[in-house]
């Protein structure tokens, strides 16, 4: 199991995993976003720590500060933005019977990456 990985758009850590769920810690550099994107068995629920998120649920924006939260459920399609100039830190829970990597359909992505 990968329990850390850079991106393009900044780096996640596995923090805790066990039967049903992980928890990461994503960080989101400034001026940049995840992919839009689907899983097909897990929900996720975003906790905001520092900065400002800008989160896209089915369409809907909503920005979410510290101390904020955001459910995903499965299925829906979802992405993580950080527009503005400081580090963005969110603490993810999925949920749901597999939480594997590959679990990802990229709707949209900045950096030309396809699936997982």
């Amino acid at each position: 199991m990968t329990d850390s990985a850079e991106r393009p758009w900044g780096s996640w850590h596995v923090l805790d995993v066990g039967d049903g769920y992980k928890v990461k810690r994503i960080v989101v550099q400034p001026h940049c976003r995840l992919s839009y994107q689907t899983h097909e068995h897990r929900s996720e629920h975003w906790f905001v720590v520092t900065g400002k998120a800008t989160c896209t649920i089915d369409g809907q924006v909503r920005i979410a500060g510290p101390g904020d939260f955001v459910d995903v459920a499965v299925g829906q399609a979802h992405r993580i933005a950080n527009d503005e100039d400081e580090v963005l830190i969110v603490v993810e829970v999925q949920q749901g019977a597999y939480t594997g990597e590959d679990d990802i359909c990229r709707l949209e992505d900045d950096y030309g990456r396809h699936d997982a």
